[in-house]
């Protein structure tokens, strides 16, 4: 089977994004074929683009897809041809038409989640369950602060925690984004570039602060997440779209009220079977449920990944973005 895949051949910026056709090998032991409906676009995969999470070149990009199995390997079980499936197991290859893959890794997609909806939603829904849910805890009547709330992560997020009962706090860029982080849920929204967010936090908590900060922006917004934490306060710092954080002097955290980090890797929370059976169940139920609505507001053609990729990091994109085949 041949198929079209992205390759990366050096670190910079979308235009090093390159097709190229490719054959894939015939199938090994416990392996299955997939032929890709939707693959997912992550913010991630613009920093293993522009080697700010460096990957040994020549790359592919990306790492989640969903479409429907073609082909089964040897000592396969549990699968069948004809099966809607997802992963977000890729080794950086799921900008391609399809894809070999061990079949361990693979989710089987239940009749209420399509393949446009799986790869636009399953690493951002896994993410957010990881950390909400077994990283921070949060439980029901606690006021959390969200950056970037009308983002791919954030949107899903924001839904998550109000299933939840939390209070929402979160900031946006525009009013626009304003509009869709209320939609989702958000009770007080903070447009960052008018505003002093810690302040506003502080006055939303009468002073206290928040008990948790989701922060996927890093650098750019470090100093206001510590400000805006409580006592005792912790910051899920889970991204980089701001610039890296470097150089954190502990000291700070003991300044700002005993304070507590951790930088997450959702990978290492869904790395063992039973953790990654528990919290697929969850997303699913929390989408399949309605609870959680998964808003796909950009479709690319698969290889237009570049433009995607210009579009994200521009901060023209909300929701998820998917490229089809």
């Amino acid at each position: 089977m041949q198929i079209q895949q992205a390759i990366v051949a050096a670190p910079g910026g979308p235009d090093v994004i390159q097709w190229h056709s490719v054959d894939l090998p015939p199938l090994k032991s416990g392996e299955v074929r997939v032929r890709h409906q939707a693959v997912g676009v992550n913010y991630i995969d613009t920093y293993h683009r522009d080697g700010t999470y460096p990957m040994r070149m020549p790359t592919g990009l990306g790492r989640e897809a969903a479409g429907v199995i073609t082909d089964i390997g040897p000592d396969v079980t549990g699968f069948a041809v004809g099966d809607a499936v997802a992963s977000f197991a890729y080794a950086g290859g799921s900008y391609a038409s399809g894809a070999n893959l061990p079949a361990n890794t693979l989710f089987k997609l239940p009749a209420s989640i399509s393949p446009d909806i799986a790869a636009a939603s399953l690493l951002k829904a896994c993410t957010t369950e990881a950390l909400v849910d077994r990283c921070a805890k949060v439980q029901a009547g606690w006021t959390v602060l969200v950056h970037a709330a009308a983002g791919g992560v954030g949107l899903i997020m924001v839904q998550w925690l109000k299933a939840i009962g939390a209070v929402m706090i979160g900031t946006v860029s525009t009013l626009e984004k304003a509009a869709a982080a209320k939609a989702a849920g958000c009770d007080h929204v903070i447009l960052y570039r008018d505003e002093d967010v810690a302040a506003r936090v502080r006055e939303i908590t009468h002073g206290k602060g928040v008990p948790v900060v989701f922060d996927g922006i890093g650098r750019a917004t470090w100093d206001i997440s510590l400000k805006s934490l409580a006592r005792r306060g912790l910051l899920v710092s889970y991204g980089n779209a701001g610039g890296v954080v470097t150089g954190v002097n502990l000291g700070s955290l003991a300044a700002h009220g005993s304070l507590f980090v951790t930088r997450p890797s959702f990978f290492d929370y869904y790395l063992e079977p039973d953790d990654r059976a528990l919290g697929s169940a969850r997303v699913f139920d929390m989408i399949g449920s309605g609870k959680v609505q998964i808003h796909i507001n950009h479709r690319y053609a698969l290889t237009d990944a570049a433009q995607a990729h210009a579009d994200l990091e521009a901060g023209r994109t909300s929701g998820s973005i998917i490229l089809v085949p």
